[in-house]
């Protein structure tokens, strides 16, 4: 594709920011949507502390849940990288409120591309589409064959709504008669390096160990993996033509909370007072989360290790990953650089 447009949704968050550095390593041209233009100069400060020039990003305004823009936005680009998608630690009261902008926003997205010739859409998803069924083992290790169950009733509004957003771009793309058009990458939980203070939901669970609102964590964990990992996989993913049609795992090991804890206790010795003390028995948990909406997003990954292969990503897309707790020493690294992990 050369030095072709392609168009990053999202542009704002922690994943897109990483996509976009790669993509203009890369030689790409890149339009980025963002809610306001108002954040143009934030993302490019936050995408030319990685050595790459901001005047290679185009920032336009579009919402998720609005048809306004989209069709300018996808113009003129030859891949789209739909990356935008909303989550909080702390599940929201409606459920519809994380399902519709993720869905409808899949939706508005998958038609202006396909109304502006686009060659190629990569919509990132979550491993939470995967390794939720019902009526299987839970502890097991899943693959790209796995699907969540959208209706179980102790999973999240977020689990419910990647799983939904992404049954929704493949029915799209085969009714459309184009199944070999979209790509789908599935990431585990996202750490590595933050580009900026703007950090992301999974960055934001160390800074709360590390000033001590933590004391104590659900006994669960989550496969990881490097937001420069999962830019690889988006990039790779858009040009590789055996990817069309493809979900693709990006993931590397697996850490609890308790794990995470004592990686930042091994990085910054000074925070070891702050951090957690034990992991919570399940029973208080499920008590506890009656009181704190935080705790319903572990209820789901209580008594059960869920792990995650990630052969189709390294032999299909030829990728080779950061290890889990490199992933999560580049995190902490880069939050104490920020001022946000002292």
């Amino acid at each position: 594709m050369g030095r072709d447009k392609v168009l990053v949704t999202g542009a704002t968050g922690f994943i897109a920011k990483w996509c976009i550095v790669s993509l203009i390593e890369a030689g790409y041209e890149v339009r980025g949507t963002a809610r306001s233009r108002a954040r143009a100069g934030a993302v490019g400060a936050a995408i030319a502390s990685q050595g790459v020039d901001p005047s290679r990003l185009e920032l336009v305004e579009a919402d998720l849940l609005s048809d306004a823009g989209w069709t300018e936005a996808a113009q003129g680009c030859r891949a789209v990288l739909h990356v935008a998608s909303p989550f909080s630690l702390a599940p929201p009261r409606n459920r519809d409120d994380a399902i519709r902008p993720a869905r409808e926003g899949t939706l508005r997205v998958l038609n202006a591309a396909a109304a502006a010739g686009v060659e190629r859409v990569v919509l990132t998803s979550s491993v939470v589409a995967v390794i939720y069924p019902s009526g299987q083992p839970q502890s097991r290790t899943y693959d790209e064959a796995d699907w969540t169950d959208p209706e179980r009733a102790d999973i999240t509004p977020y689990i419910a709504s990647k799983t939904l957003a992404e049954r929704a771009a493949w029915e799209f793309a085969k009714t459309t008669g184009r199944p070999q058009w979209l790509s789908v990458v599935n990431p585990g939980l996202v750490l590595g390096p933050a580009l900026d203070r703007d950090i992301s939901a999974s960055h934001e669970v160390l800074t709360r160990m590390a000033s001590g609102q933590y004391p104590a964590v659900p006994a669960i964990g989550y496969p990881i993996v490097d937001a420069r990992d999962v830019a690889d996989a988006h990039l790779r993913a858009m040009t590789t033509e055996a990817a069309g049609g493809e979900r693709i795992i990006a993931a590397e090991g697996y850490l609890t909370l308790m794990e995470l804890g004592r990686l930042l206790s091994l990085t910054r010795p000074n925070l070891r007072w702050r951090l957690p003390w034990f992991a919570m028995h399940d029973a208080t948990v499920r008590l506890g989360s009656r009181i704190d909406r935080r705790l319903r997003s572990a209820l789901p990954d209580l008594g059960a290790v869920r792990s995650v292969r990630n052969d189709k990503a390294r032999h299909l897309l030829g990728m080779r990953f950061h290890s889990a707790e490199d992933a999560a020493v580049r995190a902490i690294h880069s939050l104490n650089s920020l001022g946000l992990v002292r």
